[in-house]
């Protein structure tokens, strides 16, 4: 394995922890005694690694990302977003495979195709626009397919939230990032650098908003990102809660 590809994906990784953490933002406001407690034997470790990448990101990465924001114009930015995105969902389609999942894997092989072809390579998202929707899935979700357990919970230095399943997923996740494509250092280095720093751009508003949302970050992000990470298989499968509007021309219908 090359080397240098692990160097700057601790960067991406550490912008998932926040990625996954503001996605749950809505209903995963920390409290002690959270259901993540029993996945994090080591707390104490991992708290203090979490603030070493806390203080990574505000020292370098957001800082770096706010220039970003200012000088690149969005629809460039969302160019990035599409190319990555199309890039994952041909890994998407290949763990459906892996999965047992034909139906859904032959519509996300679509939609690369499409958005391969007609989107100018995964520049533009056509796909989307013509009703296929994207979902994720990586080599970590696989093994839970499989009936591998989540395991405990790890922050690592650099790459940011984890757990023993997901860490052993990582090296196979590492050869369908973008950077793949690219045989030479230095292009891997450029490419890792601003799909970096282009992700975390987008979320630059969000992590102002999550500081005052959660009252233990630590407890916020881990939560999150167990449930996330833990709920595996029924990615497609939602339920809407509507409220019943009650009938005003019928005082028997209930509320």
């Amino acid at each position: 394995m090359n080397t240098s590809r692990p160097r700057l994906r601790p960067m991406r990784a550490l912008l998932l922890c926040l990625a996954v953490a503001v996605s749950g933002c809505a209903s995963m406001r920390s409290a002690p005694g959270s259901p993540g407690q029993k996945l994090d034997p080591w707390e104490p470790w991992n708290r203090k690694v979490f603030a070493f990448n806390e203080s990574l990101d505000a020292n370098i990465l957001k800082p770096v990302a706010t220039v970003y924001s200012e000088i690149v114009p969005g629809p460039v930015r969302q160019s990035v977003d599409n190319f990555v995105g199309n890039i994952g969902d041909a890994w998407t389609a290949i763990n459906l495979v892996l999965q047992w999942r034909l139906k859904a894997s032959v519509e996300q092989g679509m939609r690369f195709a499409v958005n391969s072809t007609l989107g100018f390579g995964g520049l533009l998202d056509i796909a989307t626009e013509v009703g296929i929707e994207r979902k994720n899935e990586d080599m970590g979700k696989t093994f839970g397919r499989w009936g591998t357990g989540t395991g405990a919970y790890i922050v690592w230095p650099l790459f940011g939230p984890s757990s023993v399943r997901d860490t052993l997923a990582m090296p196979f996740d590492w050869q369908a990032s973008p950077a793949f494509l690219f045989q030479g250092g230095t292009s891997k280095v450029a490419i890792y650098s601003l799909q970096t720093v282009n992700a975390r751009s987008n979320f630059l508003r969000a992590s102002e908003m999550l500081e005052g949302i959660a009252l233990d970050k630590y407890t916020f992000f881990r939560d999150a990102f167990l449930q996330r990470r833990g709920n595996l298989g029924s990615d497609d499968e939602f339920e809407v809660l509507v409220p019943e509007v009650k009938d005003e021309s019928n005082p028997q219908a209930g509320p």
